[in-house]
């Protein structure tokens, strides 16, 4: 499966407001291939204040940066995500900022080209009642994001993708006793269960074996009054 792990910084809240910037991470078989897409966008209107306070991208600095129109990385940008199922937290918001884009250029609409998964609902559903922020997330799973000062499409993206293959236990955190020391050393596993099992040899008891474990059971029943693994 090829995913998308997908952020967005806007204008603002609500109708009229623009895509300022976008950043994906792939995934492909739930492994980060490396490859990113990270895009500044010139939203041609004014960036709310209270928005600029969140990820600290004004109108000048996109002008300084010659950050292009929606309209000129459209191609490249859908050609990225094309067929991917996106990941992406509080997708409504996310995809309707995207098709508002799309709409804007006649373009299909996200749900045409990807599928979707949410992973707020999907931290909802596993964590009920309690805080499901990014931030909130990534305390709960032990996740690093001490370098996040401001919001940021891709650093957010590359934080989720961490986050989201957490959740759903693509990678498991182990500490391993040191038997020479009294540290404990963190280890990142990704584990396919299902794989691991088809592998497993089938090994039945001979009967030499059979007979021995009957006469533990015998014992065991002479000493307790009965052997509960007969029950």
């Amino acid at each position: 499966m090829r995913q998308v792990v997908l952020d967005t910084e806007t204008t603002g809240i609500g109708e009229g407001h623009r895509i300022i910037e976008i950043g994906c991470v792939e995934l492909f078989e739930r492994k980060p291939t490396g490859r990113t897409y990270h895009q500044y966008i010139n939203p041609e209107r004014d960036i709310d204040v209270e928005a600029a306070a969140v990820h600290g991208i004004t109108n000048e600095w996109l002008i300084e940066q010659g950050a292009p129109v929606f309209a000129q990385i459209a191609p490249d940008f859908c050609d990225f995500i094309a067929g991917a199922e996106l990941v992406i937290h509080n997708a409504p918001f996310d995809v309707g900022m995207m098709d508002a884009e799309f709409r804007r250029l006649q373009l299909p609409l996200t749900r045409e080209f990807c599928t979707i998964l949410d992973t707020l609902v999907l931290a909802r559903d596993m964590h009920p009642g309690a805080r499901n922020s990014l931030d909130a997330l990534c305390k709960r799973y032990d996740i690093d994001n001490s370098h996040r000062e401001l919001h940021g499409a891709l650093l957010d993206a590359e934080i989720l993708s961490d986050v989201y293959l957490m959740m759903t236990g693509g990678q498991t955190a182990l500490l391993l006793d040191n038997e020479d020391s009294d540290t404990q050393e963190e280890v990142d596993l990704d584990i396919d269960i299902q794989a691991l099992a088809a592998d497993l040899p089938i090994i039945l008891a001979n009967a030499d074996e059979l007979q021995a474990h009957e006469a533990m059971l015998t014992l065991l029943d002479k000493k307790s009054g009965h052997a509960i693994f007969r029950r």
